[in-house]
C-alpha cells in the first residue's frame, strides 16, 4: 500500500477525531460522518456526498485488494449491482478512491438494523418479518451466482416503513474462491460462501432478539470461526430475556445457528420459507395454521383417494345402504375417503348433533349416494406428488394404518373400537398432509430428527431433532398444530380436538379424567409404538421402554402387554389382506363419545 493511500484509508480516517486540527474526515469526495460498523472483512460508513451533500453509506473492504483481485473486485460488486430485487438495495455508485473501492448507497430513507438494536431486543414478529425479506433477497442473490461474503447487522437496511435490504453484495471480495483451481472446486466454494451466508443471517437474528451479539462478539465473521466445524463453540437463544421469544421462532432461529452443520438451512430458501410459515400462522386474519395449506387443499383436496379408487367405488355401487359396518370397512381401504366422510358430515350444514367420529354414522347420514359422490369428487393418486413423494406417502399411510390398529388392541375394554382407530389416524392428520402438501419440507423434516450414532473412528453421537422442533425449523409451526388446524376446519369442537392432540414427551400423565382421555392415552401410545419399532434395534428398545413407563399406567396394562399388542401388529402387518380392524376387546362393545350422544353405539 502506497503512502498516499494509507493516509487516505477508510481505516485511518476512523481513527481521526471530529473537530481535529485536520478537519473534517474525507475519503475522497466524501466526509465521513460516522462508522456504522466493521468486521474483519468489510466496513460501512455513514457519509455526505459533498457534490450534492446528499446522506449515504459506503460499504467498503478491510483489505485493498491490488492487481488481478482489484478488478475481479469491480467484476464482482457491478455484476451484483445488476441484480433488481425489492430486498436488495439500490446501488447509487461503484468507485473508487485511491485504490480503495466502495460501493454507495442511500442513507437519507434507510438506517441500517445495528442502528435499531436495543439490549432488550426487538420484537419477535418485527425480526422475523424483516429476516424473511433478507433471506428472500438472499436466495435471489444466491440463485444467480452472487454471494455477500459479510453479512452484519450493519449491511441490512430498513426503510421508514420497516421494509428490509440488503446491502454490500460482493463487497468482501472472493480471496478464499479465486485462490481454487477448477470450475467444480468454484462452484463448491460458492455454495458454502452461501452456506456462511445463512448462518451469519442466523447470527444477526439471535442478536437482534437477545439483545447483544452471539458469543459477546460483535464481528459475526469471528463467531463463524468460532463455531463447529472448524471451532467448538455452541450459539442457541438463551431462556432469560427480556422479551419472550416464541417457540417456533426460536426453533428456527437454532437452527439455523445449529452446533450441527447438517441440521442448518442449507440455503436461503428454506430460512425464508420457515419464517414466512411462522408469520402466516401469528395471522389470524389470515386464518392461522391453516393459511399454510388453504390454497393446497381447495386445489387438491386434503388427501388424494389410494391406488384402487375406481375399484372401490364400483363396490360401493353394489351394496346397500343397511350393510353399514360393510360399508364402512371398505371406506377404511381409503384414507382420504375415510377423512372426506369425517368433514362432510362434521360441518355445520350437516350434524348438529355434536361431534362424529364413526363411519357408520358418517354412512348413515349422507347415505350410500352421498358416499359414492364424495369418493367420486377426491383427487386422484398421486395428486401433485412425484414418484419419490408418492412412496413416501404410501409408506407414511401404511405406518398410520397400523398405528390405528394397534391403538384397538391396546384400548381398554368398553370402547368402540372404529372410533379407537379413528382417533389414531386423526392424531397423524398434519403429518399426512404436510407429506402430501408439503413433500420437500416434510423430507427435511425427517432427516432433521434423523438420529447419527457414533462413528468408529471416535465421532460422536448427533442426536436428530424432536418432531416439534424439526417443524417449527422447517415451517415454522408444529405440523400436530396443522392437523389441529384442519380438524377445526372441518368442525371437529374442542373435545375432539383433544383426543387428536398427541401426548407431548414433556405432558405429565395422570390418570384419565374421562372416555376422551382414554382414547388419547390409547392412540398416542400405538403412535408411539409404531414410530418406535421403525428405529434401529438398539434405540428402538430405549424408545420402546420409555413408551411402557409412560403408558402402563394410565391404560392399566402392563409392559408385556404392549410388547405382544405390538408383536401381534406386526406380524399382523406383513399380509396384504385389505384394512380390518382386529379382534379384540373393544370390537363387541362401545361407549359413547363426549359430545356424541346422538352417534350410535354400535352398528
Amino acid at each position: 500500500m502506497s503512502p498516499s493511500a494509507a493516509s487516505s484509508s477508510p481505516d485511518n480516517a476512523s481513527a481521526a477525531k471530529p473537530g481535529s486540527a485536520g478537519g473534517a474526515r474525507m475519503f475522497g469526495r466524501f466526509q465521513l460522518l460516522r462508522l456504522l460498523g466493521k468486521s474483519e472483512r468489510t466496513m460501512m460508513w455513514a457519509a455526505s456526498d459533498t457534490r450534492n451533500q446528499r446522506e449515504c453509506m459506503l460499504a467498503i473492504p478491510r483489505k485493498q485488494p491490488e492487481g488481478a483481485a482489484a478488478a475481479a473486485w469491480q467484476q464482482a460488486v457491478h455484476r451484483a449491482g445488476r441484480l433488481e430485487h425489492p430486498h436488495l438495495a439500490l446501488v447509487l455508485e461503484i468507485g473508487e478512491h485511491e485504490r480503495w473501492p466502495y460501493a454507495m448507497y442511500d442513507h437519507t430513507e434507510v438506517v441500517t438494523w445495528s442502528e435499531r438494536f436495543t439490549r432488550e431486543g426487538l420484537p419477535p414478529l418485527e425480526v422475523a418479518a424483516w429476516a424473511a425479506g433478507i433471506a428472500q433477497g438472499l436466495a435471489y442473490a444466491h440463485e444467480a451466482g452472487v454471494i455477500h461474503g459479510d453479512i452484519e447487522p450493519w449491511m441490512l437496511g430498513l426503510s421508514e416503513a420497516g421494509h428490509p435490504v440488503l446491502m454490500g453484495l460482493e463487497v468482501a471480495g472472493r480471496e478464499v474462491i479465486a485462490a481454487r483451481e477448477g470450475a467444480m472446486q468454484e462452484l463448491r466454494a460458492v455454495r458454502e460462501s452461501a452456506e456462511r451466508d445463512v448462518l451469519a443471517l442466523g447470527l444477526v437474528m439471535h442478536h437482534a432478539l437477545a439483545g447483544q451479539p452471539p458469543l459477546d462478539e460483535p464481528d459475526l465473521t469471528r463467531v463463524v470461526s468460532r463455531m463447529p466445524p472448524v471451532g467448538n463453540e455452541i450459539v442457541r437463544m438463551p431462556w432469560a430475556l427480556a422479551r419472550p421469544i416464541p417457540d417456533p421462532l426460536r426453533a428456527i432461529v437454532n437452527r439455523a445457528t445449529d452446533r450441527q452443520p447438517r441440521h442448518r438451512y442449507r440455503n436461503a430458501r428454506t430460512l425464508q420459507n420457515a419464517l414466512e410459515g411462522w408469520l402466516r400462522t401469528q395471522s389470524e386474519q389470515d386464518g392461522g395454521p391453516l393459511a399454510l395449506l388453504m390454497d393446497r387443499i381447495q386445489a387438491a383436496g386434503v388427501l388424494p383417494a389410494q391406488p384402487g379408487a375406481t375399484e372401490r367405488v364400483a363396490h360401493l355401487a353394489l351394496m346397500d345402504n343397511s350393510r353399514t359396518s360393510e360399508l364402512a370397512d371398505v371406506v377404511l381401504q381409503d384414507m382420504a375417503l375415510t377423512f372426506e366422510l369425517l368433514r362432510l358430515v362434521n360441518s355445520a350444514q350437516v350434524s348438529g348433533d355434536g361431534p362424529v367420529l364413526m363411519l357408520r354414522r358418517a354412512i348413515a347420514m349422507l347415505g350410500l349416494d352421498g358416499v359414492r359422490r364424495a369418493a367420486l369428487n377426491l383427487r386422484r393418486w398421486p395428486g401433485p406428488m412425484n414418484e419419490s413423494a408418492a412412496a413416501e406417502m404410501e409408506a407414511l399411510i401404511a405406518r398410520v394404518h397400523r398405528a390405528g390398529r394397534l391403538a384397538v388392541r391396546l384400548a381398554p375394554a368398553g370402547y368402540d373400537s372404529e372410533v379407537v382407530y379413528l382417533i389414531a389416524l386423526l392424531q397423524n392428520l398434519g403429518r399426512l398432509v404436510v407429506q402430501y402438501h408439503f413433500p420437500e419440507q416434510a423430507h427435511q423434516i425427517q432427516r432433521l430428527m434423523q438420529y447419527i450414532d457414533a462413528g468408529k473412528d471416535g465421532t460422536p453421537a448427533q442426536p436428530g431433532l424432536t418432531s416439534e422442533a424439526a417443524s417449527y425449523a422447517v415451517l415454522g409451526v408444529d405440523t400436530d398444530e396443522l392437523g389441529l388446524a384442519v380438524a377445526r376446519h372441518w368442525g371437529l369442537d374442542a373435545s375432539v380436538q383433544r383426543m387428536i392432540h398427541r401426548v407431548a414427551a414433556a405432558e405429565g400423565h395422570r390418570a384419565a379424567e374421562g372416555d376422551g382421555d382414554v382414547l388419547r392415552y390409547a392412540a398416542s401410545c400405538a403412535n408411539e409404538l409404531i414410530d418406535a419399532a421403525s428405529l434401529p434395534p438398539a434405540r428402538a428398545q430405549l424408545a420402546l421402554k420409555q413408551a411402557a413407563q409412560r403408558y402402563v399406567r394410565v391404560l392399566g396394562l402392563t409392559s408385556q402387554d404392549l410388547a405382544d399388542a405390538l408383536r401381534a401388529e406386526i406380524a399382523a402387518a406383513t399380509g396384504s389382506e385389505p384394512i380390518k380392524l382386529p379382534e379384540g376387546p373393544t370390537a363387541a362393545t362401545s361407549a359413547s363419545l363426549p359430545g356424541n350422544s346422538a352417534a350410535p353405539a354400535a352398528a
